[in-house]
């Protein structure tokens, strides 16, 4: 587990920006360039480089060249250990609250 819990902690820590939660978005769509991600951006190219690093060291994005041009992908293997993670966490809260809904509808009916 430590491993995956590794991964899912990247995948929050990558997506805690929003600069880099833009880019997936952007992804989403297709892949693209690095001029064209960038140039939605009011940064310089070598920052705007450093949050593809971070995005592409917790395997969010995957790139390769063609000629002279970097082209990213998004990879949503990542994204779906988080999602499991959310669903999970979503699971164990509806089970607490219905528990609680239900310890909440007994007292009522013994004040009756």
């Amino acid at each position: 587990m430590p491993n995956n819990s590794t991964a899912i902690n990247a995948v929050f820590h990558t997506l805690a920006d929003p600069t880099r939660r833009a880019v997936i978005e952007r992804l989403s769509e297709g892949p693209a360039a690095v001029g064209e991600l960038a140039k939605s951006f009011n940064m310089a190219l070598p920052s705007f480089m450093q949050h593809l690093s971070v995005m592409e060291e917790c395997m969010l994005v995957r790139s390769h060249k063609t000629g002279r041009v970097r082209i990213y992908h998004l990879v949503p293997k990542q994204l779906k250990l988080a999602e499991h993670w959310m669903i999970e966490q979503r699971s164990i809260w509806e089970k607490r609250l219905n528990q609680l809904d239900n310890y909440l509808l007994k007292l009522k009916e013994k004040e009756k």
